[in-house]
């Protein structure tokens, strides 16, 4: 009996909703949705360019080991 049931959580709905109203909850919502969506956007853009990063010192590390190679001969 330590968890909270659903008619707990109903009461709990309504008094929010009593509080803040409607509009403001989905305003609320709207905007929180608007944050999380901007924040994995954010992750993506973090990720791809990390790849890249990743690329280019890869490609500048198989130049240097060409031109040593060139020097050598």
């Amino acid at each position: 009996m330590a968890g909270i049931s659903i008619w707990q959580l109903v009461i709990i709905l309504g008094i929010v909703v009593l509080l803040f109203g409607t509009k403001k909850l989905r305003n609320i919502g709207s905007d929180l949705g608007g944050a999380i969506k901007g924040f994995k956007g954010a992750m993506k853009e973090g990720e791809e360019g990390a790849k890249n990063i990743e690329k280019k010192d890869a490609d500048v590390e198989s130049v240097d080991t060409v031109k040593k190679e060139e020097t050598k001969h």
